[in-house]
């Protein structure tokens, strides 16, 4: 059996929306090394599970469907976002203090 990571994903550099961040992902650890195809040149797998991720609205409920289905899985915590308060009117001090 493939073992799963349970994660809720971050937000894309490329968006200021937070939605991702509002649910847990369950998605397999690839068991076989991806492979280079002599004739294309491209990448790809031959493990199924990797394609595999399911959405879930809490860490509990991700947890109890792979405990249910006997999935072992590993969880990672989020972490802490630190919000930096800023002003535009900031760029414009007169004494302002720069590293």
């Amino acid at each position: 059996m493939a073992k799963a990571r349970i994660y809720r994903p971050d937000k894309s550099a490329m968006q200021s929306g937070k939605l991702p961040m509002k649910h847990w992902l369950l998605e397999f650890v690839p068991e076989k090394p991806y492979f280079v195809d002599n004739l294309m040149g491209w990448v790809g797998m031959s493990d199924m599970p990797q394609e595999v991720q399911l959405s879930f609205p809490t860490r509990e409920a991700a947890i109890a469907y792979a405990e249910q289905q006997r999935i072992p899985y590993q969880v990672y915590e989020p972490n802490k976002r630190r919000m930096v308060r800023k002003a535009y009117a900031d760029n414009f001090k007169f004494n302002k203090v720069t590293n």
